[in-house]
This record gives C-alpha cells, sequence and structure tokens, in this order.
C-alpha cells in the first residue's frame, strides 16, 4: 500500500493512503525510515510472522496452565 505522509505532530506521522485518501494511519515517527518528511511516499506494508504467533501462544498457554495449577 502506498501512503503519504501528511503531517508530523508530536514526534506522531498523519499518513494518507493513496488508495483510499478519506482514511489516516498513525504511527509513531521513529518507525519511518530516517530522513521522511511531510509529502514523502511510502511503502506500507504488514507481514505476518507464524513462527513469533506460535511462540506467543505457547508462552501464554504456559502461563495459563501455572494459574490454574496456583487455583488448586
Amino acid at each position: 500500500m502506498k501512503c503519504t505522509i501528511d503531517r508530523v505532530e508530536e514526534g506522531i506521522a498523519v499518513l494518507i493512503p493513496l488508495d483510499t485518501p478519506r482514511q489516516r494511519i498513525t504511527v509513531p515517527l521513529a518507525l519511518l525510515p530516517a530522513g521522511c518528511r511531510e509529502g514523502d511516499i511510502l511503502n506500507l506494508a504488514f507481514e505476518k510472522d507464524p513462527a513469533a504467533t506460535a511462540a506467543a501462544k505457547e508462552r501464554v498457554a504456559g502461563v495459563i496452565e501455572r494459574m490454574k495449577k496456583s487455583d488448586r
């Protein structure tokens, strides 16, 4: 998805998707590439991380199991 940086306010960048210009996406400026400025066009992409998701589920399952044992 392509977005333009509309403005930066107090360390927050407001992005406007080019294909849906009525929407706004706000992100910390620190997450954007160095040197980004208002008017720059960015390629925005999200990727699913199956390994990290599985690890998080395992950690949560462990916490739940310990909580169940402590309730007995």
